[in-house]
C-alpha cells in the first residue's frame, strides 16, 4: 500500500512538474537565446535624447548620422541591438531608442562610444536595465527580410 502511494504521489508530482513546461518548448533556443525560465533576460533600454552639441554644417551632421547608423548595423550584427527606433515629434528631447543585449551600463557604453553622434554630443543616453523577452534578438532577422530599405 505505501508503495501505490509512494508510486502515486511520484506520478502526481511528475504530472505537475511537466505541465510547466509547453509540449512546444524549445530548449535548443532557449539555450542559445540565454532564457530565464519565463522565457525573459535583462537588457539595457537606452534612451537617445537631443544632446546639447548643435552641427549647423548639413554634411558634418550626415556623416555623424552615417556613423550612427554604420554603428547600429554593426550592433545588430554582432547581436547586440535587440531593438531599436525613433520617436516621432514630442514635447521632450527623446529621439530614439535601443534596447541592447549587454550585461551592464558598461558594456552598453563600450557600444555606445562607437556611435559617432553620441561621441559628438549630438545625441546624449539614459541607461536602464529592463527585464524582457529573450526573443527580441530573433525579431531583427524577421525585420531584414521584409525592410525593402535600410536608413
Amino acid at each position: 500500500m505505501r508503495l501505490i502511494l509512494l508510486l502515486l504521489s511520484f506520478s502526481l508530482i511528475h504530472s505537475a512538474v511537466a505541465q510547466d513546461t509547453p509540449a512546444n518548448f524549445d530548449e535548443e533556443l532557449a539555450s542559445k537565446l540565454g532564457v530565464d525560465d519565463y522565457g525573459m533576460k535583462n537588457y539595457i533600454f537606452v534612451l537617445l535624447k537631443t544632446g546639447d552639441t548643435e552641427i549647423a554644417d548639413k554634411d558634418s551632421l550626415n556623416a555623424l548620422f552615417r556613423g550612427h547608423f554604420e554603428n547600429m548595423e554593426a550592433m545588430a550584427e554582432s547581436g547586440k541591438l535587440a531593438l531599436s527606433g525613433p520617436f516621432g515629434k514630442n514635447d521632450r528631447v527623446y529621439r530614439g531608442l535601443f534596447i541592447l543585449n549587454a550585461e551592464s551600463n558598461e558594456e552598453a557604453m563600450q557600444l555606445l562610444n562607437n556611435d559617432q553622434a553620441i561621441a559628438a554630443g549630438v545625441f546624449d543616453v539614459e541607461l536602464t536595465p529592463w527585464y524582457g523577452s529573450a526573443a527580441l534578438p530573433v525579431f531583427q532577422k524577421t525585420h531584414d527580410k521584409i525592410a525593402r530599405k535600410k536608413p
